[in-house]
């Protein structure tokens, strides 16, 4: 019997990865058939290092384009640009920079139903091609349904000149789709919650071959950032199949929101999420050692003093993380870790 649950499924249409590559970028949109004005949306650093490459690309194609940065993934910046491309003369949005910009462009273009394309500017998420954007707005954080990106347009060469530690923060959210899968197949057994198999190993064969190619990474050539921009394009693939972000955040991904919440600004949410994965793969019964290890060889943070937090702040975090999207269910359950039992996580997995 065919099942009358649906879910629609947004993939990109062109996925452009290489070096020295920006160039393309206004190629790429007559190719998509976009034409008219094109608002083009970077950070004060991103615009220097990407982002007046593309509006250059953009010129030499005889596309109009309209520049304007935003510093922070608010819903203030997300108002302020949905506002510009509501003026009906935009026919496309290009976010260049971190996950701050993409979150925001990806978002703006979607409410006004507009394509979108992504050039980022690092690797340190998923977000860069995935439908869902996440804004922080004082200490609330939502994570919403966007839109996926129309076009990827990665450069290896500007990625590569980015800071290692945006990589390994990379590797970190990807490593946690080992336990993010294990959450999705566990609601999906408790729950009767959709469980997509295709879309749960794509998103765990990223994990796999970041794992798998952990030294080669570590060695920051351009062939270890090639590894994690594709993996990080594949998890976002996997997210727009499965109709949610359920195949890439579990969890991991609540301790990683919770933490941010007891003590902000203090870590990356990849370093958060692999700390969390080291955790919650223990809860779940995998090889967290293994886990542990990799993320070591990386250079990624595996300790709260590696992330400059204290245990005390880990503790709380573990103790109110299934509070941050209570509907979706995880291998904390309803009720979360008490402050006993959290410690004890804590401790055993020496992350504290």
């Amino acid at each position: 019997m065919i099942s009358s649950r649906m879910h629609s499924m947004e993939l990109p249409r062109k996925v452009v990865v290489g070096g020295e590559i920006l160039e393309s970028v206004g190629e790429v949109c007559l190719e998509l058939g976009i034409k008219g004005r094109i608002l083009v949306v970077t950070g004060s650093k991103t615009y220097r290092v990407a982002g007046k490459a593309v509006l250059d690309s953009l010129a030499d194609t005889g596309l109009e384009a309209l520049h304007i940065k935003v510093e922070e993934a608010s819903e203030k910046a997300v108002r302020k640009t949905e506002k510009i491309l509501r003026d009906g003369r935009h026919s496309a949005a290009v976010g260049v920079g971190g996950g701050k910009v993409i979150d925001v462009t990806k978002l703006a273009s979607a409410r006004v139903g507009i394509p979108f394309i992504s050039c980022p500017t690092a690797a340190s998420h998923d977000g860069i091609a995935s439908p869902q954007a996440s804004l922080h707005d004082g200490e609330s954080l939502s994570s919403v349904k966007a839109q996926s990106p129309l076009a990827i347009i990665a450069d290896i060469e500007v990625i590569l000149k980015a800071p290692y530690r945006l990589l390994a923060s990379g590797c970190g959210d990807i490593i946690a789709k080992f336990t993010a899968v294990r959450d999705w197949w566990l609601a999906h057994q408790l729950r009767g919650e959709y469980y997509g198999d295709y879309a749960a190993n794509l998103a765990l064969m990223s994990a796999r071959l970041v794992a798998g190619n952990a030294k080669l990474i570590r060695e920051g050539s351009e062939e270890g950032v090639r590894t994690v921009v594709e993996a990080l394009i594949s998890c976002g693939v996997a997210m727009s199949i499965a109709g949610s972000s359920r195949p890439c955040s579990g969890s991991e991904h609540l301790f990683s929101h919770a933490l941010e919440r007891v003590a902000p600004g203090k870590s990356l949410h990849g370093e958060r999420c692999g700390v969390g994965t080291i955790m919650m793969a223990h809860l779940h019964k995998l090889q967290w050692r293994r886990i542990k290890a990799v993320l070591k060889m990386i250079g990624a943070p595996t300790t709260s003093s590696e992330l400059g937090v204290e245990g005390v702040d880990v503790v709380k975090a573990l103790t109110i993380a299934h509070k941050i999207r209570p509907e979706r269910y995880t291998i904390l359950g309803e009720r979360g870790l008490t402050r006993a039992s959290a410690l004890k996580l804590a401790r055993k997995t020496e992350v504290i």
